[in-house]
């Protein structure tokens, strides 16, 4: 089966093929540690998990690797601002590390939640200064960098393909003042390393050979990706923000080091929006996962709802939209679960699979496989086939959820038992409706009556 992707440096979908026969090295830009991940954030790591599962279910062995930002990273990415990190420390009264371990330990259990593989490498900023001092100091002995009164710059002017991948129109950015630069000779200039404005300020600072400071954001993707995946590597992910500015920096820096291409296929994830508009943590967010929970929203009822759309387009979120998909992944599990064992492979309809998933990652056409699939009664080889299916989309279909029944519940299906016993019909159809307006659904089998989610 041919896996084609769409690769945003071409602007097109390409076949792909690895750099080494059955291995795939792929890096997937990670968090800034300083704050809840928002379900917007959140959404760019389940479609890395299909990217990688795909792989792996095309018989790939997958090197992942996520970076993990605590500090570095400013409020504004033309290099200003105060440094995320840094400000969230003050803010709590606490230590910048303290800042990143704990939102890392809620990013982590998010996954987790989410079915989400780990990375074979995590990869934190504040342990790998040595190769990005390196990186720098690479690049200023080729003649890339230059000094100014607040760190040390790339000079995107001496970077022949410079904005490829966001193909941005460079003409007429080179002009103004020097003042409103900052000293920088061209608008499109990025900070390698910025030095510390008054030493021992920082909670995060080292010694350079430019002086104490610390690393610009864009340089440690570039230090970090090439240590563990090597100086030309397969794919490279991240949401569409990162194209104009951070991954469009990568690429230069990192071609100019090298002298190398730096990434065969950069692939982006767009936005989860709410009423149009994009969702962000500068906009207070939307909703975290926990906060989902605590609504009645399982993590894989979610993880449901991002599959339904392309990871290319904006996909709108709303409370009403997620109880859709909530109810469709609810009924989607209830389906299955009666099916009986069968260890044979329904070939047509995991080849109908296949060639959804390798199509750029077709997750609505492949759910919409799975869907025709389970309602074909026809259909043999359906637990084995679905579990080839689960293994991509990773969903959990098989697996039973702990179901905390509520006392009252339980009584009310007692009840409608003994009404059954006196063969009182009429009661017993009334308590099941009780029963379903709680939210649960009453089976009955050879074995007794079975309480399940409604």
């Amino acid at each position: 089966m041919v896996l084609k992707l769409y690769n945003t440096l071409t602007r097109k979908k390409e076949v792909f093929k690895p750099i080494k026969k059955g291995q795939v090295g792929m890096y997937s830009c990670g968090p800034t540690v300083y704050w809840y991940q928002h379900i917007g954030n959140l959404k760019a790591y389940i479609f890395a998990d299909i990217l990688k599962r795909t792989l792996e279910f095309d018989g790939y062995k997958v090197k992942h690797v996520i970076n993990i930002t605590d500090v570095g990273h400013l409020t504004s990415d033309a290099d200003e601002g105060e440094d995320k990190m840094e400000k969230e420390a003050a803010k709590e009264g606490k230590t910048a590390k303290e800042i990143a371990d704990y939102y890392f330990k809620l990013f982590f259990e998010d996954l987790k939640k989410l079915n989400i593989k780990e990375p074979d490498t995590w990869c934190k900023a504040t342990e790998h200064i040595k190769e990005q001092i390196a990186l720098i100091k690479k690049l200023e002995d080729k003649g890339y960098t230059y000094r100014t009164e607040d760190g040390i710059y790339f000079d995107t002017a001496k970077f022949k393909d410079y904005g490829k991948l966001a193909r941005l129109n460079i003409s007429g950015l080179k002009a103004g003042k020097r003042i409103e630069m900052k000293n920088k000779k061209n608008k499109t200039d990025f900070a390698l390393w910025k030095f510390s404005d008054v030493p021992g300020k920082r909670q995060q600072e080292w010694d350079s050979p430019w002086g104490l400071g610390f690393p610009g954001w864009h340089i440690e993707c570039s230090a970090m990706s090439m240590k563990y995946l090597g100086e030309h590597f397969d794919i490279h992910t991240g949401g569409v923000d990162h194209i104009p500015i951070h991954h469009t920096n990568e690429i230069a820096q990192s071609e100019a080091a090298t002298g190398k291409k730096f990434v065969n296929c950069w692939m982006h994830e767009n936005f989860l929006t709410f009423k149009g508009e994009k969702v962000s943590k500068s906009k207070g967010g939307l909703f975290t996962l926990t906060e989902l929970q605590e609504k009645g929203f399982e993590p894989l009822a979610y993880r449901y709802f991002i599959l339904t759309g392309s990871y290319r387009q904006p996909i709108d979120f709303s409370l009403e939209i997620l109880e859709g998909s909530k109810n469709a992944y609810e009924r989607l599990k209830n389906i299955i679960s009666d099916f009986g064992d069968d260890e044979s492979i329904n070939k047509e309809y995991l080849k109908k699979f296949e060639e959804a998933i390798n199509d750029d990652l077709n997750t609505p056409e492949a759910l919409a496989v799975l869907w025709k699939f389970v309602r074909d009664k026809d259909a043999e080889g359906k637990i084995k086939t679905i579990e080839k299916m689960d293994s991509v989309l990773g969903l959990k279909l098989f697996e039973k959820e702990k179901i905390e029944i509520p006392e009252e519940v339980k009584k009310l299906a007692e009840e409608r038992e003994n009404a059954r016993k006196e063969k009182n019909w009429k009661k017993a159809d009334e308590l099941r409706e009780k029963i379903k307006k709680q939210g649960f659904e009453i089976l009955d089998t050879k074995e007794g009556w079975e309480i399940k989610k409604g």
